[in-house]
């Protein structure tokens, strides 16, 4: 009798697995050459303004990057997400930072959060409250940091912001640095897409 129920409790364990696995939602990540998706989509800037990606997108091109306030490896990545953000702006390539964790929008990522984190970041760029998490569905971005690249045709650059998120010093690809450069003097880059590694984007279930 116990052996039998073990292998009913087995068997159902498995439904229900199959069925989680079933429902659990899988975004396809924007491919290379794409234009911007959700383009007129207005989010709210941490300014209190409402801007979209057609706002913050130059002649050049627009560098969105999927962050938050609490991520360890944006933690990590700071003072580059900085960096890259004031270096597209002194570029002529628009950035923009958008916050996605729709899931935790009570608590660290709240919008107030967000203002302050802008403000001790020192942050010239847009930071924007992504509701629902669409504008990361729209892209399939999946992590923080997640970067996107667009120059005047469509997405060229997608992933990590280099080879080394936890040492900036023992960095040997700066892959997004790299990208940036390209797209300023009108250039593709020599690499277009790598892996990014970080927390996953907290959506709401």
């Amino acid at each position: 009798m116990k052996k039998l129920l073990s292998i009913i409790a087995l068997a159902l364990a498995g439904v229900l697995s199959l069925a989680f696995v079933k429902s659990a939602p899988t975004f396809e990540e924007l491919a290379l050459n794409k234009p911007m998706p959700e383009a007129a989509y207005k989010m709210k800037d941490v300014s209190g303004k409402e801007v979209a990606l057609n706002d913050a997108k130059t002649e050049k091109g627009l560098l969105v990057i999927f962050s938050c306030n609490t991520c360890p490896y944006v933690k990590l990545s700071e003072t580059r997400i900085k960096e890259y953000s004031d270096y597209c702006l002194a570029n002529g390539i628009g950035c923009i930072i958008v916050n996605s964790n729709e899931a935790q929008r009570s608590e660290e990522d709240s919008f107030d959060a967000m203002v302050k984190y802008h403000q001790a970041q020192n942050l010239k760029c847009l930071y924007t409250v992504d509701a629902s998490s669409k504008l990361a569905n729209a892209f399939g971005a999946t992590r923080t940091p997640q970067c996107f690249l667009f120059n005047n045709k469509g997405l060229v650059y997608k992933g990590a912001i280099d080879d080394n998120v936890k040492d900036p010093a023992a960095v040997k690809a700066p892959y997004l640095k790299d990208a940036l450069t390209a797209v300023a003097k009108g250039a593709v880059p020599a690499t277009q897409e790598t892996k990014s590694i970080g927390c996953t984007i907290k959506r709401v279930e």
